[in-house]
């Protein structure tokens, strides 16, 4: 029987390779109990062009707990300017495994009001 974490990393290998494929960004996210990072990525994947999460100062003093869903939109927002500073407006979004749901979710919609394309 599989583990959790094994059946998540094999969807994440899966939406990766159809993500290769289009040779596109992405923004991918990795979630914790905790906290919730964001990158964005170039088409090779040899190189972050943003990067955020909730352990950065800047979005943690704008909330009040790290692991809820305010804070996936506040790092939402923060990826999006980021991104527009590096020259993207276009990403491919890479939930690495993880449902579309809850935090995930968040992150990516405040993302998309923020101005990026997903």
């Amino acid at each position: 029987m599989k583990d959790k974490k094994q059946s998540r990393l094999r969807r994440a290998r899966k939406i990766r390779a159809k993500i290769s494929r289009q040779g596109v960004q992405r923004l991918t996210v990795h979630r914790t109990s905790q906290h919730i990072y964001a990158q964005v990525i170039d088409e090779t994947g040899g190189k972050v062009l943003a990067a955020t999460s909730t352990m950065d100062a800047s979005v943690k003093k704008g909330v009040k707990n790290t692991g809820n869903c305010d804070a996936a939109a506040a790092v939402g927002k923060q990826i999006a300017e980021l991104a527009k500073k590096a020259g993207v407006e276009t990403v491919a979004f890479d939930r690495s495994g993880f449902r579309y749901h809850g935090r995930v979710k968040a992150l990516a919609e405040a993302a998309r009001e923020a101005g990026l394309k997903l």
